[in-house]
């Protein structure tokens, strides 16, 4: 009561002099108006050793006003009315719900108040100042929330195993609100002590937003930033069994033993029951809790945590009302996510190419090349109808056959990486060395040297004939892999003197060196993106870039310089990824929103919004129906293209997503980001079939193999990392449905039954 009690005011017209000559008896003379007031109430309620501090209070204020501590000019502090009814607000037990003030309002207060005898001045000053409501006087009191806080954590930690994973994600958002409450109602020391006390608990799962709340200090921090809005408007799901939420309430409302509020041994006196109702209010204003009819031990420990958060937020509205992010799925229905047809005509001349080039070339295995151009599509998934497919050219050009005819040449010659073949191999020995060499990629690394401010981002063309990289300084460079020179047409020739091919290398700049450097943009470069029309039989002929200028360039190769700049974003892009078919491409912005472009026109065609922070990375579906999306709210999202509509959520990460790949086969996605985790995720379901953990510091990179059996992955902690797709724990080997995993899940068997934690992988270490 005493460090809650305004500092005593010196009465009007009293001298200081007074003031300490009536020191000696501080029952009689040292009091003002507003502490007798506060000591009758004491008195009156029987508060002893309140009474007594605040009296000790009173005497150390006047020793130091004798001594003169302070200046005979200082203002006298005056406690308010408004102030000194929250000072002696009470709490009393509704008889209807222990857990409710009964002195809702001043009638209530006053009627209490009355029944104890308190003085008629206390009253009256009651009446005049109207309602007084416990939750806001309740809140005033720092030292409420600290303990309820430790009743909370002692409880989960002392609870059984079984039940201790599926009530440790309920501290998180309480400490959150906790936190923040005190902020906001100024209580900074209080907040700095409750968020050193528990934190530390807290910061293996939620080290990133607990950063980030370190730095809210001030109530305007509160109201202004973007994270503490969120708790204090959203609601937080937690997802609990049925039996583990009956001891969750039975806990918040009857104590230990199933006593009456506030007679348990769990419960520090008034200050512990006080505490908990603290707990309370938290848990009815702020959380969502899902309760589910699985048992509690079909459900892994760490799904528990991570089916919480503010999904509703995360999760798009269906028919106005929130879902979770598996109802929202499967509300969008199947996905077509076979390849992409071919036209006829395409198909029949790239056919033909073939066979010509099988009687010319002497390679015995060339017979071979129509096998590999009429595979069937994968069994389960549907292929979308060149109609759905995004508008493109209706006649196709030489480039396409070139493009089509190697693939297929590169289809038969490619070296097949499956990992699953050297399970139970010994690698020591001379098979299992071979095995090995032919199971996993070979690695061949460029370092760049001489980097003032680092290089964000660099690509490889399809042909791996040009390299270019996007630099801190604002420009573009590139190099030749084979070491030819990168030369560019002069800028004084005449359109009229361009006849036939062989003209255009008479107009070619003289000289050149091995690399280029591309200027014009006005700030970092964060991602460059080769155009894949030639594929690899024929080097690429644009590029693109991504900046912190908000804009994307698309450079031209034949005469390396800018062609256009793409306006439209408000913040720095990103991320830059073309689709497969080419003439489109995507970026990703800070403005929370992901775009769909065309080469011939300059504004956006396509804008998908609904991330709640911004857009890392893009990436188109092999068949470029569908556009991938990584945010830094955790999630992931994958669209329809053409109608701009979210399709799937992808919500179970614990921090940043910054980066994602789409398996060449189309069933899988997988995303990674600042929380060391690698998740794959089955596109007809949306649901997440495997976690993969090895990586010491955030993953910026991935890339499938061609056969969709070996995800490769790039982190911070300076490794590259092999991971196995297929093996024991990743997807399933059940039959499919368009890609959807049909092993008979149900509301019993909830879909976190799906997903394997795996951590073997092959280190790659330059």
């Amino acid at each position: 009561m005493s460090a809650a009690t305004p500092a005593a005011s010196t009465p009007d017209g009293v001298s200081p002099s007074a003031t300490n000559a009536a020191s000696a008896e501080p029952h009689k003379d040292v009091t003002t108006n507003a502490e007798q007031l506060i000591l009758e109430y004491l008195r009156a309620r029987g508060h002893t050793t309140a009474e007594k501090a605040f009296l000790e209070e009173i005497e150390r204020n006047a020793s130091s006003a004798d001594k003169g501590k302070q200046p005979e000019t200082a203002p006298s502090p005056t406690i308010t009315q408004e102030e000194l009814v929250k000072q002696l607000a009470i709490f009393a037990q509704a008889p209807a719900d222990p857990n409710q003030n009964a002195l809702k309002d001043g009638a209530n207060v006053l009627q209490e108040l009355s029944s104890t005898g308190a003085p008629q001045n206390i009253q009256n000053l009651v009446s005049s100042i109207g309602p007084v409501g416990v939750e806001e006087i309740v809140t005033l009191d720092p030292t409420d929330k600290h303990e309820g806080f430790r009743e909370l954590e002692a409880w989960v930690d002392g609870s059984l195993d079984m039940y201790r994973p599926e009530f440790r994600p309920i501290l998180f958002p309480i400490f959150s609100h906790f936190y923040l409450d005190l902020v906001h109602q100024g209580f900074r020391a209080a907040a700095q002590d409750f968020y050193s006390s528990f934190s530390s608990s807290l910061s293996g799962i939620h080290h990133s937003t607990l950063n980030h709340l370190s730095t809210i200090t001030l109530p305007y921090h509160v109201q202004t930033d973007e994270v503490a809005q969120r708790f204090r408007t959203e609601k937080y799901t937690v997802r609990m069994s049925r039996s583990g939420f009956g001891l969750l309430v039975g806990w918040l409302t009857e104590g230990v033993g199933g006593e009456p509020t506030g007679s348990g041994e769990g419960f520090a006196g008034e200050k512990g029951r006080r505490g908990r109702a603290a707990v309370m209010r938290v848990v009815n204003n702020h959380l969502r809790f899902e309760v589910t009819s699985a048992p509690t031990t079909s459900i892994s420990a760490r799904a528990w945590e991570e089916s919480t958060g503010f999904l509703s937020a995360v999760v798009p509205q269906t028919n106005g009302s929130n879902a979770d992010a598996s109802s929202y799925n499967t509300s969008k229905g199947e996905l077509k996510l076979g390849p992409a047809p071919m036209q006829e005509d395409l198909r029949a001349e790239t056919e033909r190419t073939l066979q010509e080039q099988a009687l010319v070339d002497h390679d015995p295995g060339a017979r071979y090349d129509l096998h590999y151009a009429r595979q069937a599509p994968p069994t389960g998934l549907v292929s979308p109808t060149l109609a759905e497919l995004p508008p493109h050219p209706p006649m196709f050009k030489t480039i396409d056959v070139k493009r089509e005819v190697e693939k297929v040449r590169d289809t038969r010659k490619r070296i097949r990486l499956d990992p699953s073949v050297l399970n139970g191999a010994n690698t020591n020995t001379a098979q299992g060395a071979t095995a090995r060499a032919r199971a996993l990629p070979s690695i061949c690394a460029y370092t760049f040297h001489d980097v003032g401010e680092g290089i964000p981002c660099c690509e490889f063309s399809p042909d791996t004939s040009l390299l270019a990289a996007g630099f801190s300084e604002s420009y573009v460079r590139i190099w030749s892999l084979k070491g030819e020179k990168l030369k560019g047409y002069r800028s004084d020739f005449q359109s009229s003197s361009v006849r036939d091919p062989s003209s255009l290398n008479k107009i070619r700049e003289k000289g050149g060196s091995t690399t280029r450097k591309l200027i014009g943009h006005s700030g970092p470069v964060y991602s460059v993106a080769f155009d894949p029309i030639g594929g690899s039989a024929s080097p690429p002929r644009y590029l693109l870039s991504a900046s912190a200028d908000a804009t994307t360039r698309l450079w031209s190769l034949d005469t390396m310089t800018n062609v256009v700049a793409y306006r439209g974003h408000q913040n720095p892009v990103w991320d830059v990824k073309w689709s497969p078919m080419g003439i489109y491409f995507a970026t990703a912005s800070r403005d929370r929103t992901a775009r769909l472009w065309s080469t011939d026109r300059t504004s956006a065609l396509r804008i998908y919004a609904g991330h709640l922070s911004d857009v890392n990375a893009v990436g188109f579906h092999p068949n470029s129906l569908y556009l991938g999306t990584a945010s830094s709210d955790g999630t992931a999202r994958l669209w329809d293209v053409q109608r701009g509509s979210c399709v799937r959520v992808f919500y179970r990460h614990d921090d940043i997503v910054s980066t994602l790949s789409f398996s060449p086969d189309g069933r899988y996605l997988a995303t990674a980001g600042e929380d060391m985790a690698i998740r794959l995720w089955d596109l007809g379901s949306g649901k997440c079939v495997k976690k993969m953990t090895g990586h010491t510091a955030s993953i910026y990179s991935l890339a499938f193999s061609a056969e969709s059996s070996l995800l490769v992955s790039g982190g911070a902690d300076w490794t590259v990392r092999c991971w196995d797709v297929k093996s024991s724990g990743g997807p399933r080997t059940k039959a499919r449905e368009n890609g959807t995993l049909t092993n008979g899940a149900t509301d019993d068997h909830p879909p976190e039954k799906e997903e394997v934690e795996s951590n073997e992988t092959y280190v790659l270490v330059d």
